[in-house]
């Protein structure tokens, strides 16, 4: 794509659901912030995943201080900042403050999307004093840029599943599928489509709205031009965004 065809090609407009799912999705690591015994406030860094709906999934040891304040008081925020707005100006990228309350969640599903996400902590995950927690979203607020400041709902902010169980009980064998057998088109969906640098990209977990990549520290987040209810609409837009980025080259 040269310069010329670039410049062509319009501007999408700023939505603050989109930007704030970006944030959500790609950020692999967050600030919790629980309150002590006393009130105030304590915050401290976490390893971050999403639940197939978008929800903080997060792995924490009974004996971390935020995991006791949690057990005492489950309210707690998670702030999240897009990759590549911490280089230059930190306050230049966009960031995404959830509240809610966060408790205990023993799903599998949860469980297998955290370890695909942040596979280094398999080593851990199955100590006695490690759990796997669930923030239950309550509000957002976006921080997108001078003028871009936006509060959003949790349905805003959320990706309704309540029609996407069928995609959600293939993810397992589809991101193992891409890993094994399309490696290629994962690499030009992150290069060729994401501006992402050449590497070793693999599928870490899907969802009605898009694709997780993963290259060592590098995330990326292939959007689906539309909602994927099942493996066949999964298929089918892979298929068609592995086109889109072969023509691109």
């Amino acid at each position: 794509m040269n310069a010329l065809e670039s410049a062509s090609r319009p501007e999408v407009p700023f939505s603050a659901v989109t930007s704030a799912r970006q944030v959500l999705r790609l950020a692999a690591t967050g600030s919790l912030a629980t309150l002590a015994g006393d009130g105030s406030p304590f915050a401290s860094l976490v390893t971050v995943a999403t639940s197939a709906a978008g929800e903080p999934m997060l792995l924490l040891s009974g004996l971390a201080v935020h995991t006791r304040n949690l057990m005492r008081d489950g309210r707690a925020s998670l702030l999240l900042v897009a990759p590549g707005g911490e280089a230059g100006d930190p306050l230049a990228g966009a960031r995404l403050t959830v509240s809610g309350t966060v408790a205990q969640d023993a799903d599998p599903a949860l469980r297998r999307r955290f370890l695909a996400r942040h596979e280094e902590a398999a080593g851990y995950a199955d100590f006695g004093d490690f759990a796997f927690y669930r923030l239950s979203v309550a509000a957002a607020h976006l921080v997108a840029g001078f003028g871009r400041i936006h509060g959003l709902t949790a349905a805003e902010l959320l990706t309704d599943c309540s029609d996407c169980g069928r995609l959600i009980d293939a993810e397992d064998g589809a991101v193992a599928h891409m890993n094994e057998d399309h490696a290629d088109a994962l690499a030009l969906y992150a290069t060729r489509l994401l501006g992402m640098t050449a590497g070793d990209w693999r599928a870490t977990g899907c969802d009605p709205d898009g694709l997780d990549l993963r290259a060592g520290p590098l995330r990326a987040r292939l959007t689906f031009p539309a909602k994927a209810r099942s493996a066949k609409d999964l298929r089918t837009m892979l298929v068609e965004l592995a086109g889109k980025a072969r023509a691109e080259g």
